[in-house]
């Protein structure tokens, strides 16, 4: 299904900040011939303008790309996985949406029925701009890539991705499931927008400068970011996201409390433990 001694074509589907990242890193490597769509035209023009992609992928060369990377939102991943199943036999597909549970349980049916390989993949890298004028062939050097495949029993799926992502320079390759990967992106990804993205709603943020630094940046860095994208992805995993709500807020709750009651002791005790959990989980 999967040539392993190299990868000589690579078809992209979206040119935005990851897609056209991804275009970028495959470019890098001498004979690679890199196709890419995307939904604006232009965009495919100045990508090939800018030697990101050697031309326009079309349903003609589907069957020709050892690998196709899906670099779009997870409801237009299902949809072009739906209406090109018929064109894919023989070939790789890796989505690079930040949800996997609808999606695989969603394509890998129709790929199994289909005689293409479907992988849920999602790269764990990103910037806070979006957009192909913001991609870099670097983006993902040294950065890890969460891939789930439609089984787990199988070692050869698992070495011929490594083979046909290996071009786009990830550090480290995950393995896990569709329900484990949306669970803890909940977490580590997820929630971290939606707490920035409501911090900054304070009415002391417009007057911040001249009194924050580092604190300031960390904790608001990703409030800018693109709310079609995420409306998506949160309404997508909203069972865990909801269950990480309610562990923040229960937290918050608790520090709320210890300050209404000047009750310096649990506020100690709370700092304390967040310090102590902090360290534990990455070390000093």
């Amino acid at each position: 299904m999967v040539r392993v001694d190299g990868v000589e074509c690579v078809g992209i589907v979206g040119l935005g900040l990851i897609g056209g990242s991804v275009a970028k890193a495959y470019k890098r490597v001498a004979g690679i011939k890199v196709l890419g769509t995307d939904k604006d035209k232009s965009i495919v023009d100045f990508a090939q303008l800018a030697e990101a992609i050697d031309g326009e992928l079309t349903d003609a060369d589907l069957k020709n790309c050892d690998v196709i990377l899906l670099a779009v939102f997870p409801q237009s991943v299902i949809e072009w996985v739906q209406s090109k199943a018929h064109l894919l036999g023989g070939t790789t597909v890796i989505d690079c949406a930040g949800t996997k549970g609808r999606i695989c349980k969603t394509l890998f049916p129709i790929a199994k029925e289909n005689n293409f390989l479907f992988v849920g993949g999602h790269p764990m890298a990103g910037l806070h701009r979006s957009g192909f004028k913001y991609s870099r062939e670097d983006l993902f050097d040294g950065e890890p890539m969460v891939i789930v495949p439609p089984t787990h029993d199988d070692i050869r799926i698992f070495e011929d991705i490594k083979t046909l992502l290996a071009p786009v320079g990830f550090g480290r390759l995950s393995v896990t499931t569709a329900d484990e990967h949306d669970k803890i992106i909940a977490f580590a990804s997820q929630m971290p927008h939606v707490i920035s993205n409501a911090f900054v709603k304070s009415p002391t943020a417009p007057r911040h400068k001249g009194y924050s630094a580092g604190s300031y940046r960390d904790m608001s860095r990703v409030a800018q970011l693109d709310p079609n994208m995420w409306t998506e992805l949160f309404l997508e995993n909203k069972e865990f996201l909801l269950q990480e709500f309610e562990h923040f807020l229960y937290a918050i709750g608790e520090y709320k409390k210890a300050l209404i009651h000047d009750d310096g002791e649990k506020l100690r005790r709370l700092l304390a433990m967040g310090s102590n959990i902090k360290r534990e989980v990455d070390g000093p």
